[in-house]
């Protein structure tokens, strides 16, 4: 009887010891999914700080300088089609009238991208001037590329080099701009959605946004799609009261780069939240923030990388 019982408690000690085994590695590993996943580099806006932004060459510069994500910024054109730029209106730093004159800031913030068609859009050079805010940009002409005509351009230039790209596209909405800059808010994410989903991306593109009310119709209406929630400097909710008030937990928290703490990134991690702050283009701020844990940087000047 003894010896049954011995033999019993053997096996309840064994069978116990594989549990906790299986425990530990299951940790392990969820920890190193986490916590070791490469360094996600991302060329701001294409690497304005060396190429026009926004355009498909900066797109294809920033390739040839190994970062692992394109970011991006979407408007609508009066045609509906959706167009890859930071703003809604011109930039008179860097456009070119089909004339070829310049534009003062008055003027050029009076041509809006949305009652324009694209065809109209598409005459506006925007990078042969010198842009003062970027003094080592190279001048190239270029033009506001449509997104669906960058994503082909970008998509071929990686299969030809052997390797693959990301995105980080963001949808420049707010509430003043509804019914100005693009219809309304649910045409213009669905607008966007409908060229991403026709080009099967999903697992290379991250969704980014400062509304609230565009990443809530993301969540619901595309929940295939990995979100972004951007951060203003001014914010001064914590992580989690942001998660709160939005509704969900997206996959990621982007905040200004001012607003990275230790605690931030721990605290976010804890809710295994990554955080890729923005936009960082000084090489001493980068290795801090990576010093601290964030899982990536976004930057104008991905040359910056090569140097870390």
């Amino acid at each position: 009887m003894d010896s049954v019982l011995s033999f019993v408690a053997v096996k309840r000690v064994r069978r116990i010891t594989i549990y906790r085994g299986i425990l530990i590695l299951s940790c392990l590993f969820t920890a190193a999914c986490f916590g070791q996943t490469k360094f996600d580099t991302q060329a701001h806006r294409g690497g304005r700080g060396l190429m026009p932004e926004n355009t498909i060459p900066a797109m294809l510069d920033a390739i040839d300088r190994g970062v692992t994500t394109l970011e991006m910024d979407l408007q609508l054109s009066k045609d509906g089609q959706v167009v890859v730029s930071h703003d809604p209106t011109f930039n008179a730093n860097f456009v070119t009238t089909p004339e070829g004159d310049t534009l003062t800031s008055a003027a050029a913030k009076k041509i809006v991208l949305h009652q324009l068609s694209y065809d109209s859009i598409a005459k506006y050079d925007v990078g042969l001037k010198f842009n003062p805010e970027f003094p080592r940009q190279k001048k190239v002409s270029a033009v506001k590329p449509l997104l669906s005509v960058l994503l082909d351009s970008t998509e071929a230039y990686v299969k030809a080099k052997g390797r693959t790209i990301h995105y980080n596209i963001e949808i420049k909405s707010r509430p003043a701009g509804d019914g100005i800059y693009y219809p309304d808010l649910a045409g213009f994410v669905d607008a966007a959605m409908q060229v991403i989903g026709r080009k099967g991306m999903a697992d290379k593109v991250v969704i980014q946004s400062f509304d609230t009310r565009a990443l809530q119709l993301l969540h619901s209406k595309y929940p295939e799609y990995a979100l972004s929630y951007l951060i203003d400097a001014k914010e001064k909710r914590s992580p989690s009261q942001l998660i709160d008030a939005l509704g969900f937990k997206p996959a990621i928290l982007s905040p200004n780069s001012a607003l990275v703490t230790s605690e931030m990134v721990n605290n976010c991690h804890q809710q295994k939240l990554k955080v890729i702050p923005w936009t960082v283009n000084d090489l001493e701020e980068i290795r801090k923030l990576k010093k601290m844990g964030v899982d990536g940087i976004i930057t104008d000047y991905p040359d910056l990388f090569s140097r870390l």
